[in-house]
């Protein structure tokens, strides 16, 4: 299957690096690109490409404002968003993960990295340079909110699937390592969703740090 990718950098030269390197894999395809933020949440809305990929700073509406409008909590059919910039801030991560972005990659992490980042959104995984994994994963369980209420008590597989999630596997690497089918992996993680009452993957990342979960 050929993941569809719609491009968003005010940058000429940007874009056309960033197509060469996307293009240079068997199983993504550039199927739209935007000068600004207006302009790819109206192409992201029109075309529907598989997957966004969105530089933080732009004229008029920023990365994290197009993170919001496409894939932001109470959009009705959300787009997966990835974030690519030059800036290792804190606040542009966080911002951009909580308002739904499924990774953020900075420019400068390779080809390799970026390709991995669009298959794992088109796949509903969420990947982040490791280069900020873990300063980000602290910060976020500082801030991140709590559930409300009581959580309901996580099974042993449920438990072992937050680990792995919180150590950024992605689904895949997660049905490998636990010897289990991806659909089986896919079903514990929307039982947990369902039971931390939290709404991404970022989110049990946060609850797993936060608790002492994570490894």
């Amino acid at each position: 299957m050929t993941i569809g990718v719609l491009l968003a950098d005010d940058q000429a030269m940007v874009r056309r690096g960033l197509r060469l390197i996307l293009e240079d894999q068997p199983d993504i395809r550039v199927v739209a690109e935007a000068r600004d933020g207006e302009e790819a949440v109206e192409l992201a809305r029109r075309v529907r490409p598989d997957v966004c990929l969105v530089d933080i700073l732009m004229p008029g509406m920023d990365g994290i404002a197009v993170t919001r409008a496409l894939a932001g909590p109470g959009v009705p059919d959300p787009l997966p968003v990835v974030v690519v910039t030059t800036f290792d801030l804190d606040e542009y991560v966080y911002d951009a993960l909580r308002g739904g972005a499924a990774g953020f990659v900075l420019k400068d992490a390779g080809p390799a990295l970026l390709a991995e980042a669009v298959r794992a959104a088109s796949g509903g995984d969420a990947l982040i340079s490791p280069s900020i994994t873990h300063r980000l994963l602290g910060r976020l369980a500082g801030r991140a909110p709590r559930a409300e209420g009581a959580v309901r008590p996580l099974s042993e597989r449920e438990t072992d699937v937050v680990r792995a999630v919180a150590a950024g596997r992605t689904n895949r690497e997660i049905a490998g390592d636990l010897c289990i089918s991806l659909s089986t992996v896919k079903g514990h993680i929307s039982a947990v969703l369902d039971k931390l009452g939290v709404r991404n993957r970022v989110e049990i990342i946060a609850w797993a740090w936060e608790n002492r979960v994570a490894g």
